[in-house]
């Protein structure tokens, strides 16, 4: 049995809204052949998608199963028609995404010596795309930092980064050379993910303010509402008059890697990934990038 597609993306909005009235709105289709398009797919797969009743629509089991698998696979389908687009154009382009802070020039240049004839454009990507932006194809190659979800990626190590305690320039640890978690305990903390992905181990009050990004993160310290903790390289790439960086030795370092797509198979991305591990001085093997080299996971067992 092929899964639609169609009805793939009907689902999902069914799914994001739990209201058939407003999804067929949204998908500009009526509600009632909305209603048999998701029939239709409960019927090809064998199972109720939906549970429905006087309250309203719920997700079953197998309905959340599906909406978790069905961002990756429509997003890749998007990817498949920005690539066969690019391909008709004729236009050898390499899109390569990079996090606030990490230098992507330097791996560019030494890239450009390798193929001349291909274009290479950057895009800058938040903490909350980096995954969504190389399923659908968005970009070809992300300069990530960890956590991401891995689902669907295949993420090669470059190197670890110390993190820096951001502060008001009034803060009482603003003139120090360096300070400890404990300094900051029961601080509020600005920070753009949920409490799990803090990168410390101490308890921080949630300062309230939802950020995305080093510009966002910086303003609201600024004004006083918070503390936060950005890698190193914000301290040289982002200043602002109202804040400072002061190092705290003991927080966890962060990850900077490469993120491609698990079926990336394009000599041109494979030759990038190695022109950015190159310049940044990696010489010993990496599991994951060397099967990925030989073609695959088979081929670290070969016959």
């Amino acid at each position: 049995m092929d899964l639609d597609l169609r009805k793939l993306r009907y689902f999902v909005t069914v799914a994001d809204r739990l209201h058939f009235g407003r999804a067929a709105e949204e998908l500009h289709i009526a509600q009632p052949v909305l209603s048999r398009q998701i029939r239709a797919l409960e019927h090809d797969l064998g199972v109720s998608l939906f549970s429905r009743d006087r309250r309203g629509v719920e997700l079953t089991a197998a309905g959340r199963q599906l909406l978790a698998d069905a961002g990756p696979l429509l997003a890749s389908t998007h990817a498949v028609r920005r690539r066969v687009s690019a391909a008709e154009t004729g236009t050898r382009r390499l899109m390569v995404g990079f996090r606030a802070g990490i230098p992507v020039i330097p791996a560019t240049r030494a890239f450009e010596k390798q193929h001349p004839d291909v274009l290479v454009d950057v895009r800058r990507i938040e903490g909350d795309d980096q995954a969504a932006m190389l399923l659908d194809g968005r970009i070809d190659i992300g300069y990530v930092r960890l956590p991401i979800d891995e689902a669907g990626l295949r993420i090669i190590p470059l190197y670890a980064e110390p993190r820096m305690a951001v502060l008001p320039a009034g803060h009482r640890f603003a003139g120090k050379d360096e300070i400890t978690e404990a300094d900051l305990a029961g601080e509020s903390l600005i920070w753009h993910g949920d409490q799990g992905t803090q990168p410390t181990k101490l308890p921080f009050r949630n300062a309230g303010y939802p950020v995305r990004g080093v510009d966002e993160t910086l303003e609201h310290v600024a004004a006083g509402r918070g503390i936060s903790f950005l890698a190193r390289s914000a301290s040289v790439f982002y200043s602002h008059p109202d804040v400072v960086y002061v190092p705290v030795p003991e927080l966890a370092p962060d990850q900077v890697c490469l993120a491609v797509t698990a079926s990336q198979a394009s000599p041109v991305v494979r030759d990038f990934v190695a022109a950015a591990r190159s310049v940044a001085g990696i010489t010993s093997e990496c599991g994951n990038y060397e099967m990925w080299q030989l073609g695959g996971e088979a081929a670290a067992t070969p016959e």
